[in-house]
């Protein structure tokens, strides 16, 4: 049977990648910054990983620091650099030693850049160009783990995925669930953006291919959904899920960008109004993947997940 190897197993996606792969039959061995129940704990910056590599046929990297600040002091982008590239890279490094077959690095889009232009995607072969610090932590990962198993007998597998979602989501999307919940009434209806977004149950299900890939892919894909939504369509779809009526109402988004760049909000407004694009045809036509979740049915199962979450706290 296959052993693999999850880091980050109590987190947003290694705790349900874990829960799959077992599953599916696969031994799977855990790590995490924090012991939890049978979780080994592990820090990500940890000099010896052998012990918890021994045996193991596949790695899914999944650990990362992934909250950065936008404004970080040079002590605090070395902690990331740290944690995100070079632990990532002695990892794999101690992975090709002990003989791991794949090593499959949870990446982001962010390696890649923010935003795309109007009637533009970004593909695997598009240039990366990051903007923060996460972002180029990622890139420079993805650079040193290239390097670190070039010519290598371990095949390396990186995923980029967009904004994730699902149960137990927390930033960005979270605040959208908040007031999508309330049903604030704002200005977005006339908002337009496409933005590419991807369920947890797909993210999931695309590691889990990869893992279980018969042939050796050393390959870099990206993922989604495959259903690009406005900001104006993402609030309407989680105000329905909640059973409420959407208040949208119009007001041009040149205004609020000035607005929001007046009040230091530039990036704020890019995400709400800014277009990020991912064509994943590659992703589907070389692993003969689709996404098993809609866009509509992730958002409402990651809402009702949060109800019943809510309604067992309170009992």
């Amino acid at each position: 049977m296959t052993k693999v190897l999850v880091t980050g197993a109590t987190g947003f996606i290694g705790a349900p990648l874990s829960q799959a792969l077992s599953e599916r039959n696969f031994i799977v061995m855990r790590t995490a910054r924090h012991a939890r129940d049978e979780v080994k704990s592990m820090p990500l910056d940890t000099e010896n990983w052998k012990p918890a590599l021994e045996g193991v046929d596949v790695v899914v990297h999944c650990a990362a620091l992934a909250h950065v600040p936008a404004q970080s002091d040079d002590a605090f982008r070395e902690k990331v650099r740290t944690l995100n590239v070079t632990a990532a890279q002695r990892l794999a490094r101690q992975a090709k030693e002990l003989g791991v077959k794949r090593f499959i690095f949870l990446s982001s889009v962010k390696a890649i850049g923010e935003s795309t232009a109007a009637n533009q995607v970004y593909t695997c072969e598009s240039q990366c160009l990051p903007e923060d610090l996460y972002g180029e932590s990622k890139r420079e990962a993805e650079v040193a783990l290239q390097q670190e198993l070039s010519g290598s007998e371990t095949d390396l597998v990186i995923i980029r995925p967009p904004l994730v979602y699902g149960p137990g989501v927390k930033g960005n999307f979270k605040s959208l669930m908040n007031i999508a919940k309330r049903n604030l009434p704002l200005p977005f209806k006339s908002v337009d953006n496409k933005r590419s977004l991807v369920a947890l149950d797909n993210l999931v299900d695309l590691i889990v291919t990869c893992v279980k890939y018969p042939e050796s892919l050393n390959d870099t894909f990206l993922v989604s959904d495959d259903h690009d939504v406005s900001t104006r369509e993402l609030l309407d779809s989680l105000t329905k899920a909640y059973g409420n009526e959407p208040r949208l109402w119009p007001y041009p988004v040149s205004f609020m960008r000035v607005a929001a760049r007046l009040l230091g909000k530039k990036a704020v407004a890019d995400r709400l109004f800014g277009n990020l694009q991912l064509d994943i045809s590659y992703t589907r036509r070389t692993l003969n993947w689709e996404p098993v979740v809609s866009f509509e049915q992730g958002i409402q199962d990651c809402v009702t997940t949060e109800f019943n979450n809510s309604n067992q706290d309170k009992g």
